[in-house]
Formats: structure tokens, sequence, C-alpha cells
């Protein structure tokens, strides 16, 4: 992480002591804590299981900060076709498994700092060595996420983030 001190939060005022450059989510957003005694369905931390139909895995949105060696990540939820989610299972503890290629995926996490919905968007699911998480890369659109992750976030927008995911509701 950079030397920056924190930030003086724009909705609170208080002073945080560090600016945090990554935040995730649990589970997908289809996911609902009652699936829990479903024998169909299943959540890891990095797997997840619908209905024995519907199938997840867990990876990175990551974005340059720009003009520092930083990177800002979403961890998110991006669904898979059950043959895409069955081969990356049968590679989870395989060396060499980044070799593999990307999977398509759709995004399954809301993340309501970007005004439009970011549920749905196109990606391409890297598969990374064993012990990191696979990287999200989003369908080079317009839309905002997409458009930061092409092009890097300033150390304020970081700072805008962090307030907002801070005192969401």
């Amino acid at each position: 992480m950079s030397d920056d001190p924190g930030f003086t939060c724009t909705c609170c005022g208080g002073q945080h002591a560090e600016l945090p450059l990554n935040y995730s989510t649990m589970a997908p957003d289809a996911w609902d804590p009652a699936l829990e005694t479903d024998p169909h369905s299943m959540l890891s931390s990095d797997q997840c299981v619908i209905g024995g139909e519907h199938f997840f895995v867990k990876g990175l949105i990551e974005i340059p900060v720009i003009g520092s060696g930083d990177v800002f990540s979403w961890g998110v939820w991006v669904s898979l076709s059950g043959t895409n989610f069955a081969r990356a299972l049968d590679l989870w503890e395989t060396d060499g498994r980044e070799a593999e290629e990307p999977y398509f995926g759709w995004l399954c996490t809301g993340l309501p700092v970007y005004g439009a919905d970011t549920v749905n968007l196109k990606t391409r699911v890297h598969t990374r060595p064993v012990g990191q998480r696979p990287f999200i890369e989003l369908e080079p659109t317009d839309h905002p996420l997409a458009v930061e992750q092409r092009t890097g976030i300033t150390r304020e927008r970081v700072r805008e983030i962090a307030a907002a995911v801070t005192h969401r509701a």
C-alpha cells in the first residue's frame, strides 16, 4: 500500500486511518441465506452453487490507481456455465492452471457506487496461479466500471468510493 495517511470522510467528516484499496462481497447477489440448507446449493469463500443450476466463482476486478503503483480491487462474483465451472473446479489445485483460456461470465455483484447497474456486465474470467483469485476483465464498454478498469482511477476517486462504501445504508 502507498504511504497515504488515510482520508477525511466526506460523509461523516471523520478521519479514517487507512485508505482501503479493496472491497469484497461475501456472496453473489442471487445468494439467499435460506439456501444454506438446500442440498443443491453451497457457498464457500471462492465458489457458489445455487440449486445445482447456477454456478459462480469469486474474482477480482483490478483498477490501476493513477500516479502510483497501487491497484484498487473489487472482490466480486461472476457466473459461469456449468461446463466452465466444472473445468475450473477440476483445475482448482492444479499448477499451471493459469494457462487455461479465459472463461466467459456475467458479473453477479451489484456495486452501487457506479450509479449504473453492474449486474450482468459481460466478463472474461482469467485463471491465475493456485492460491490467487481469478482476474475479472470487463467487456470494454462505456459502463463507468469498465472505463475505470481500462483507464484507472485517481486517489480522490478511491476516497469517494471509501466514503460511499463505509456509509452505505
